[in-house]
């Protein structure tokens, strides 16, 4: 039994099957985030960085939004990809963004307009696209070991 429905068993077949049920909802739900994630860290950290110089603007704007460029790439590709990792690579995608902007809102909201809030907007991406290296192939790498198993059985 699988996430998409109790007619899907391998997860072979549920690679030939277009997204629908719960894996459509949250592949939806997933794309919405990367959106908003991207424009709303990006609008946090236009806030942050009013009095910065427009060429260090444009290299953090390309930084705080690769990773949710690599979010969205992912998201493309992952059509055949198994169900456990498309759904991890979703959860993934809304741990990324609530994160990113939990971390650049409280920075913004919550701390005085004068302390340095660059080390947070150089440091998100990274650990971010860490995040992703580490969880995705891990998850990959089960999920093919399981399929295996269970095609030999």
């Amino acid at each position: 039994m699988s996430i998409d429905g109790p007619d899907q068993g391998t997860a072979e077949a549920s690679r030939e099957r277009p997204d629908g049920g719960l894996m459509g909802r949250l592949r939806a739900v997933s794309l919405v985030a990367v959106v908003a994630g991207a424009v709303g860290s990006l609008g946090l950290m236009f806030r942050a960085g009013q009095r910065t110089p427009r060429f260090l603007l444009v290299l953090f704007t390309i930084w705080v939004v690769s990773p949710f460029v690599a979010l969205l790439w992912a998201n493309i590709v992952s059509k055949r990809w198994s169900v456990v990792t498309r759904a991890t690579l979703y959860g993934v995608t809304l741990v990324v963004t609530l994160g990113s902007l939990a971390i650049y809102g409280e920075l913004i909201v919550l701390r005085p307009p004068r302390s340095r809030s660059t080390p947070l907007f150089v440091l998100v991406p990274p650990v971010s696209c860490v995040l992703m290296a580490i969880v995705l192939p891990i998850v990959a790498s089960i999920s093919r070991r399981r399929s295996r198993r269970s095609a030999g059985a």
